[in-house]
């Protein structure tokens, strides 16, 4: 991980950025420490001098932006406090890269450093999680922070193969081994030496072609179909399942001693429904990923924010990166709102909570906030907003959303 050596000023102004950069695995520098190394990224306030515009985020206080780093010129980013959560997303997918592992999260946070304690050994690695939770994202971050990074890193999915080729493409064949076989081919294996090779959908593997694996992990070696001589492979497994693979041990569907050869150290991620703070990141960083061409990267409304981590995602992280797309597609301007959020399906109604749970508790409190402010105020909105810390736009969200929810917030003397 690279080292990111941020000035004083932003240490003063946006200490709270710098502290969640660190917390993502960045080692915080300083100049003072000597001449910094040649990928170091820095951060300086704005008005302040970039040392290398090409790794040079400039940070603002004020109206939101966000302009990535385009033709060796430093990126700006500009956020109030309101707007931390984007602001800390877009900061975090510009200087680390929009295709890298997101977390912000707790849960995800302690995922992304375990994972790259693991990367720092040569274990072999099981990665369990429903699809579409990032599990080949992390399998290629554990790569990329490991010896092997410069080797090769080499994914199959075993459940798009029938099973005929899926062994011939593990261990590789000989020329006339089978019909058809007018060339021979290395396989997977060995193509993945010195590298990383991802066994992904390991769950769907035959029966038969798990003991095969499991000779080639005990043993390092392969032997090709329609060969005698087994050769020698070094490569780092890493296999994912979106099913509960000692489920599938004790019903007879995966072989126990795989199992546990395959999960020396076993990882899990998480539905996306469940780590509800990762959802501004990964958004900010898809935004990124799929701006291309565009000088100004649109920003996500707390409107927007708000909806989007509401929502259930049963197709987790997937599901986000579509719905962002058709955003940025119908998004004209700089902001995308409720307006353009075009979702799979539509969620199903969320049972009402209970009245004692935390999200009541909270709700009601801040119901009480607003209207005891907006008593102090006159009924003044945008004194109200101020006083509260918010947009009069997430004002005007809330108050709405108390209106939905029946709770009347002095609706007689509300006023701009």
């Amino acid at each position: 991980m690279r080292s990111i050596v941020p000035s004083a000023a932003v240490l003063r102004q946006k200490y709270a950025l710098v502290s969640a950069l660190r917390a993502q695995g960045f080692a915080i520098g300083s100049c003072e420490d000597g001449k910094p190394a040649a990928g170091d990224l820095f951060l300086v306030a704005d008005g302040e001098v970039p040392p290398a515009p090409a790794r040079t985020l400039i940070l603002g206080n004020g109206p939101r932006a966000a302009i990535p780093f385009t033709d060796g010129n430093p990126a700006r980013l500009s956020y109030e406090a309101e707007d931390a959560a984007i602001g800390a997303g877009f900061a975090s997918a510009m200087v680390r890269g929009p295709f890298e592992p997101v977390a912000a999260d707790p849960e995800s946070l302690a995922l992304l450093a375990l994972s790259e304690r693991v990367a720092a050994s040569d274990i072999t690695v099981l990665i369990n999680g429903p699809t579409g939770t990032g599990k080949e994202v992390l399998a290629r971050a554990i790569h990329m922070g490991s010896t092997r990074k410069d080797g090769p890193f080499v994914a199959i999915n075993c459940a798009a193969l029938p099973e005929s080729m899926l062994e011939a493409m593990l261990f590789g064949h000989q020329k006339g081994s089978f019909t058809g076989a007018s060339s021979g081919g290395q396989g997977f294996f060995r193509a993945a030496n010195g590298g990383t090779l991802l066994l992904d959908e390991i769950a769907e593997m035959p029966l038969n072609l798990q003991a095969k694996l499991l000779r080639v992990l005990q043993e390092r070696e392969v032997v090709p179909i329609g060969g005698t001589v087994p050769e020698k492979v070094d490569v780092r497994v890493i296999a994912c399942a979106n099913r509960d693979l000692h489920g599938e041990v004790e019903a007879g569907r995966f072989r126990a001693d795989l199992y546990y050869r395959l999960s020396v150290f076993p990882l899990s991620t998480k539905a996306l429904a469940e780590r509800p703070g990762d959802i501004p990141a990964l958004a900010a960083a898809m935004v990124l990923r799929h701006s291309a061409g565009r000088a100004t990267l649109p920003w996500i409304s707390n409107e927007a924010v708000e909806i989007l981590t509401d929502h259930s995602w049963p197709g987790n992280v997937r599901e986000l990166e579509n719905v962002i797309q058709r955003a940025l597609l119908l998004c004209a301007g700089d902001v995308i709102e409720p307006m353009h959020l075009i979702f799979d399906r539509t969620a199903p109604a969320r049972a009402e909570a209970p009245a004692g749970t935390l999200s009541n508790i909270v709700q009601i409190h801040e119901f009480q906030a607003i209207r005891d402010t907006l008593a102090e105020c006159n009924g003044s909105r945008i004194e109200t907003a101020k006083r509260l810390g918010i947009s009069e736009r997430t004002l005007r969200y809330r108050l709405a959303k108390a209106r939905e929810q029946g709770e009347q917030i002095m609706p007689m003397q509300v006023s701009a």
